[in-house]
């Protein structure tokens, strides 16, 4: 089918969507895409992008320009949280030359995929906070001040707690993990390596790793912990609390940690995998569709893959109906290992029995010394994936 023309409206101006934007915009599409933010900025925070989402932002067009604003990892560490001693290390050079593994400040993403949006054509409306959505042809959405907008096919990028979502699944309530996440951005007074450090601690861990120039860290902090915290992005943190928290961690995250002036706060919960994902009309992208867990540092990355499948699944088909049942088809089952994954990895940073941990630490530390190929190569299902070869 082709695309030439076709109306559609994206909401949501993150990550996914305006990836999805120029996918389908690339491909002849009329699209607007709705941010119901003021301006096109990100929250202060890091962001990982995998060999796997890199394929599609170079099939975009943009490879050079992502590589330029963001560094090139060099590994992945992982630390013992008390001395910083060092228990394994993968080695991302083994991906090869053309699996770029990057750091990227969320906002220098948004900014950089805002532009091309905009080079392809790309109506990016602000301050328009989604309502409803109906499905219908034509479909409509429908914003907070009463405005419309009707269009060939609503793709809703936006996020947790997607209108559209609810929409085509119900209410269904998250499952709190009893886990709290604090992040910030502080400068580089340790001299940071370009690498991802994990410090793993009895039920807490530390990730971090540098950002732009390499004069700024970005730091994730997690511990276990019984009562609820707020599922947002937003809610703030005195930074005295996040040191207190974490004062059993090394002088090295410690000293990190004194720089942090604005943390933010937020509970983890684990969402299931929408079981629909589109309708006639209306489709789901990213979060709005399979919502994970920070711990394999793959959802916007997830999102970015999302993106190309859907506008490609679109063009190979002689329909919108039968463009949007081949996307989650094809989508489905990887999204849905890559959660359960994600679910599941905390544990291993988090292990607090002296003796199993003291264990796993020295298996992880023997595997690391005798086989770092095998080590590295448990990922290749995930870093080795490339949808633009679909």
């Amino acid at each position: 089918m082709s695309l030439l023309g076709l109306n559609i409206c994206v909401i949501g101006g993150g990550i996914g969507g305006l990836t999805a934007a120029i996918a389908l915009a690339q491909r002849g599409a009329q699209v607007e895409v709705l941010e119901q933010a003021l301006e096109m900025t990100e929250v202060g925070a890091g962001i990982q992008i995998s060999p796997n989402g890199m394929c599609v932002l170079r099939a975009l067009g943009l490879g050079d320009e992502i590589q330029n604003i963001g560094r090139c990892a060099q590994a992945v560490e992982l630390r013992d949280y008390r001395a910083s001693r060092l228990v394994t290390r993968l080695n991302l050079d083994r991906l090869g030359e053309d699996q770029q593994y990057l750091f990227l400040h969320r906002a220098d993403l948004i900014e950089e995929l805002g532009s091309a949006a905009r080079a392809a054509g790309v109506q990016i409306s602000l301050d328009q906070k989604v309502a409803t959505v109906t499905d219908a042809r034509p479909a409509v959405v429908s914003t907070a001040t009463g405005s419309q907008r009707k269009a060939d096919l609503i793709v809703a990028a936006d996020g947790l707690h997607s209108v559209a979502r609810k929409t085509l699944n119900g209410t269904l309530a998250p499952f709190f993990t009893r886990q709290v996440a604090w992040r910030t951005i502080v400068a580089n007074t340790i001299g940071h390596p370009d690498v991802a450090r994990v410090h793993m601690g009895p039920k807490q861990h530390v990730v971090s790793y540098p950002l732009r120039g390499g004069d700024m860290v970005n730091l994730v902090a997690v511990e276990e912990r019984g009562e609820w915290s707020e599922e947002s992005w937003v809610a703030q943190d005195d930074p005295e609390n996040l040191l207190s928290v974490f004062g059993g961690f090394s002088k090295d995250v410690k000293s990190l940690m004194r720089g942090a002036q604005a943390v933010g706060k937020w509970g983890l919960f684990r969402h299931p995998v929408a079981t629909k994902w589109h309708s006639d009309r209306l489709a789901l992208l990213g979060d709005a569709a399979h919502p994970t867990l920070p711990f394999m540092a793959q959802g916007a990355v997830m999102a970015i893959e999302d993106a190309w499948v859907l506008a490609s699944s679109l063009g190979e088909t002689d329909s919108i109906e039968a463009g949007l049942a081949v996307y989650q088809a094809k989508r489905h089952a990887r999204v849905s290992k890559i959660v359960e994954t994600a679910s599941k990895n905390a544990w291993r940073y988090h292990l607090s029995f002296p003796p199993l941990r003291f264990a796993a630490h020295s298996v992880m530390r023997l595997g690391g010394a005798l086989a770092p190929g095998k080590m590295m190569s448990q990922f290749d299902w995930i870093y080795r994936h490339d949808v633009t070869q679909y």
